[in-house]
């Protein structure tokens, strides 16, 4: 009858545990670094029902990257890591399209969203 009731006491310990964990882990450096505002999105370009193109901004200050992603259901792809883009209009203007701004990287403008 001991061997059965040892076992059973450490798994009513180790699940027990687990939200303490994940609410220390919130609490930490590392688990609050998606919440402090380290990147934030500047565009998305779906494609199809479950891939997309995702321009990501990371880090801060002269360090700031803009990061073009590609998603997939089972994979992230970096596609291109460029600096970050001038926003007309001050810092609360909206982002840029991402067409507009994958246009002008292109070089072919950057109205031209609907001409095909």
């Amino acid at each position: 009858m001991e061997s059965f009731v040892v076992p059973l006491m450490w798994l009513v310990v180790i699940v027990a545990s687990i939200p303490v964990v994940l609410w220390l882990l919130r609490r930490t450096p590392v688990g609050a670094g998606a919440a402090s505002g380290v990147g934030r999105t500047v565009g998305v370009l779906p494609l199809s029902g479950t891939h997309r193109i995702v321009t990501v901004e990371v880090g801060s200050g002269e360090d700031r990257r803009w990061l073009v992603l590609g998603l997939t259901p089972s994979s992230v792809q970096t596609l291109h890591v460029m600096p970050p883009q001038q926003q007309e209009g001050g810092s609360e203007a909206r982002p840029a399209a991402f067409g507009d701004v994958l246009s002008r990287m292109m070089g072919r403008g950057g109205d031209n969203r609907h001409a095909r």
